[in-house]
């Protein structure tokens, strides 16, 4: 079947779109989005439909309905402004509203007589399947945990932006089964495999678990948690909170790896290589190189939900972490963006999270509490949502209650590369709470963590004065110029992070213990 519409062509048989003569890439989820949208034309399409019969009904978060959905605009000419093909129709679902030609198309029968099928669709990106948990110590009463992580854990992971996981009841069919992890791949079409195992030895649990390509069967990543049993369900919330952050990092990398070996690399492609960068360390390099790999992807897909998020992200942690000359424009660029991204995906759990890091920046910490709150609401396993609540509970006044909330993140995300940086925000808050030998024990370990944060020499030189250590809080101050020469005291006061009267008393402080300690005014 051919759907011809405006000067393009949709071919069924051959799996092509066309704009006049010319091929146009598309993954093959956003063809049988394009295709399903255009066969059934005559009524509206609501998410559950869409869902049902490109996704077989499985998990799939709201993010990878959007980007499919833009990918599928983008193809034919459309924007979620223009909207003049795919119309959204809001809270009732979407149309294609184009003027459609069909015609049969004609297939060749080959030559040994047989017409061929179309060859089985690739893997959507961040497909994948948690198989059932393995109870291997024997105790038939651990059952219930390996299940319970097992669902837990296919529930979290489709809350990362752009997965796709296979729902827990298909999951379940494999139970008990012996096969072989690759059938299993092309039975479900999905590019990762998760298998795990639980065993009891008296008084401790150890959890293991692997991540395997589903496409050569070699193990790709894998992890092991021993902990003694303490109560159950607060230990699955834990193992299955460290798995997702793990996981969202190892699955990102992977698709990274794919995408460099693409010859036409598409929007997806170019967000990965981003994320992937990103997680290597948020040094500023990185963050520059990151940055480009969004910018050209949204230049591909002006509304590739994702590529937004990345570049928010840069615009949003050069300032915030490195307090950069141009904060002041990088924070009001990060949140045109973010608000661009939340209107096309309010339920983006890390738009809310990088829109509240903006609002604490900027003199509007309670908002930015609420905006991270918003996000672990959508997203239980984001560490750095409590990370930054505690980092805002400092402007707001409230420096005592900060390192309950960065402990949290640290619970969570124990081997997380920003750790570092929730560290030395401990450390910042017991500066203002006039507790400098606290604050050394605290921005020492950030600095264990990660020498290269100028930052945390900033603090530390600052603490070292409140202590009388004056030679050793030099050292700190030097070893922060080293690092970044252009630092001053008057990048602390732009922009403006709070009025409160609390945080304004021990912000003097601080700038006071910078000068003693020789870091210029600016």
């Amino acid at each position: 079947m051919r759907y011809h519409f405006e000067d393009h062509t949709l071919d069924t048989d051959r799996r092509e779109l066309r704009r006049g003569a010319d091929l146009i890439a598309l993954a093959p989820q956003v063809f049988d989005l394009l295709q399903y949208l255009i066969r059934n034309r005559d009524r509206v399409i609501s998410k559950d439909d869409i869902i049902s019969a490109i996704w077989n009904g499985r998990v799939v978060s709201d993010a990878a309905l959007t980007t499919r959905l833009n990918a599928a605009r983008t193809a034919v000419g459309d924007s979620g402004e223009k909207q003049h093909l795919i119309k959204t129709l809001p809270r009732k679902g979407f149309r294609f509203v184009g003027t459609v030609h069909e015609d049969q198309g004609l297939t060749v029968a080959p030559a040994h007589g047989r017409i061929d099928t179309p060859p089985l669709a690739s893997a959507p990106r961040l497909s994948i399947v948690v198989l059932p948990f393995a109870n291997i110590g024997g105790d038939a009463d651990q059952d219930y945990f390996a299940d319970g992580v097992t669902e837990s854990l296919t529930t979290d992971l489709s809350r990362i932006s752009g997965s796709f996981v296979i729902g827990r009841h298909t999951a379940f069919t494999y139970k008990g089964k012996s096969i072989d992890l690759r059938q299993i791949g092309r039975e479900l079409n999905v590019r990762y495999i998760l298998e795990g195992s639980v065993q009891r030895a008296g008084s401790r649990l150890r959890v293991s678990v692997q991540l395997i390509s589903a496409e050569t069967g070699n193990h790709l990543w894998a992890e092991r948690f021993d902990k003694p049993v303490a109560d159950l369900f607060d230990m699955q919330d834990e193992i299955v909170s460290r798995l997702a952050n793990a996981l969202n990092a190892e699955l990102i990398a992977a698709e990274a790896r794919r995408a460099e070996n693409s010859a036409n690399p598409d929007a997806m492609d170019l967000h990965f290589q981003g994320r992937a960068i990103l997680n290597r360390g948020q040094t500023p390099e990185n963050m520059t190189q990151a940055q480009g790999f969004f910018e050209r992807a949204l230049a591909l897909d002006p509304f590739c939900m994702d590529a937004l998020v990345g570049s928010a992200a840069v615009d949003v942690i050069l300032p915030a972490a490195f307090l950069t000359d141009d904060a002041v424009p990088r924070l009001a660029a990060a949140e045109k963006t973010l608000s661009k991204a939340l209107s096309l995906a309010p339920q983006n759990a890390m738009a809310h999270l990088l829109l509240g890091l903006v609002q604490i920046n900027t003199n509007r910490a309670a908002q930015g509490i609420a905006a991270c709150e918003r996000a672990l609401a959508l997203d239980r396993n984001l560490a750095e949502a409590h990370a930054w609540i505690g980092l805002a509970k400092i402007y707001i006044g409230r420096a005592m209650e900060a390192e309950t909330h960065i402990l949290e993140a640290l619970r969570l995300s124990p081997r997380d590369i920003k750790a570092f940086r929730w560290l030395m925000v401990i450390g910042a808050a017991k500066l203002f709470l006039d507790a400098p030998g606290e604050a050394v024990v605290w921005l020492r370990r950030s600095i264990e963590a990660n020498r290269n944060n100028p930052l945390s020499h900033i603090w530390l030189a600052c603490a070292l004065t409140r202590l009388g250590e004056l030679d050793e809080a030099k050292a700190a101050a030097r070893a922060a110029l080293v690092l970044d020469p252009t630092f001053t005291i008057r990048r602390l006061r732009t922009p403006a992070r709070s009025n409160n009267p609390t945080f304004l008393a021990g912000r003097d402080r601080i700038y006071e213990g910078l000068r003693l300690a020789g870091i210029p005014e600016g």
